[in-house]
């Protein structure tokens, strides 16, 4: 029902010794250890980390033999169609797992709520996405992006901070800190402007940072979450996550627009937030009504598991019976090649 083991992209990633057994005590580092980056804003940069990563949860984590393991991978909506081919290589070359699925991430989110059409509206880490799909296909014709996403707000924090308790040292605490200090304090507003002007509707908080030191915060609780709806306040053009969901709804045919409307599925931790169902709601109701589109009310789907949906929707597909002839299989690759990702998972 929920994932056993839940690893950051961006961590240490160890060379682990893949002669040693699972389940015995020789998983030590093989080799050395160093912080990667292999995934920035959904679209992978390092495979080699990717790699890394991958075998660290796969021997070191779950203590499997990925020799004997079929893989799901999840992959983002606007990724590179080349980056599937590269993740096929990977698994069957480097881990030589027995057979792979690729589904895009949209589409397992939808799949957790029980639904095959849709919007899927994702707010991760590192991008948000607005995507339509009908049947189980994705329209990428109609996908948006933004790249204001989790850790960009956990940045936005830090100089919010920064600026309000200028003798406090903020700019040194750890990353890990600022992030859990935007999980257990930050809420979305359903009236910046007017919540900004008033300092009456503040609603300050403490947060402890260890040994008897709490940092007080106040308007920083529902600025920070804001760049999602308003990425101008960082200084970007591209509309908000809002403006882009209506985007996408509005690039479908008529005939499939209200019923992709009647589910809107929400998924990733940025979308946890406090407040931030209602205002989705309350801006892409006012979206449909602004450019001439009164009668399609859009209705969000928020699971309250919602922030590992794409791993719940993965679990329930890759459990089904009718599933297991998807797989890509060793013995495909061989004959064919990478490029058959692009016939297999289409």
């Amino acid at each position: 029902e929920e994932p056993r083991i839940v690893l950051k992209s961006s961590s240490l990633v160890p060379s682990w010794d893949r002669s040693v057994q699972p389940g015995t005590l020789g998983c030590e580092l093989a080799g050395g250890v160093a912080r990667a980056h292999p995934i920035k804003h959904g679209v992978v940069v390092d495979w080699e980390a990717l790699e890394g990563l991958w075998q660290r949860l796969l021997v070191g984590g779950l203590r499997v033999l990925p020799e004997q393991w079929p893989v799901l991978v999840s992959n983002s909506p606007s990724a590179p169609p080349e980056d599937r081919e590269k993740a096929a290589e990977l698994l069957f070359e480097a881990l030589a797992v027995p057979a792979c699925h690729m589904a895009s991430t949209a589409l397992l989110a939808l799949c957790s709520s029980g639904a095959l059409s849709g919007l899927a509206v994702e707010a991760g880490a590192g991008v948000c996405h607005a995507t339509p799909i009908y049947g189980g296909h994705s329209w990428h014709k109609a996908t948006f992006r933004q790249d204001v996403a989790g850790s960009t707000l956990s940045r936005y924090l830090r100089d919010l901070l920064v600026t309000a308790c200028p003798n406090i040292g903020v700019q040194a605490l750890p990353r890990k800190t600022i992030t859990q200090l935007k999980k257990r304090c930050c809420y979305v507003s359903l009236d910046f402007e007017g919540d900004l002007r008033n300092p009456a509707r503040h609603h300050p908080a403490s947060f402890c940072l260890g040994k008897g030191c709490y940092l007080r915060i106040t308007s920083e609780r529902f600025c920070c979450p804001e760049p999602i709806f308003q990425p101008c306040l960082l200084g970007q053009s591209e509309p908000g996550l809002a403006a882009l969901a209506f985007r996408a709804l509005q690039k479908m045919p008529p005939t499939l627009r209200t019923g992709l409307a009647n589910t809107v599925v929400l998924a990733g931790g940025s979308t946890l937030f406090p407040g931030f169902i209602q205002r989705l709601d309350l801006e892409l109701e006012g979206q449909c009504r602004r450019h001439g589109y009164p009668a399609l009310r859009p209705h969000l789907v928020a699971n309250p598991g919602r922030g590992s949906a794409v791993w719940t929707g993965g679990s329930m597909v890759a459990s089904l019976g009718s599933f297991q002839c998807d797989w890509m299989t060793r013995a495909m690759y061989q004959e064919c090649g990478s490029r058959l990702v692009h016939e297999v998972f289409n």
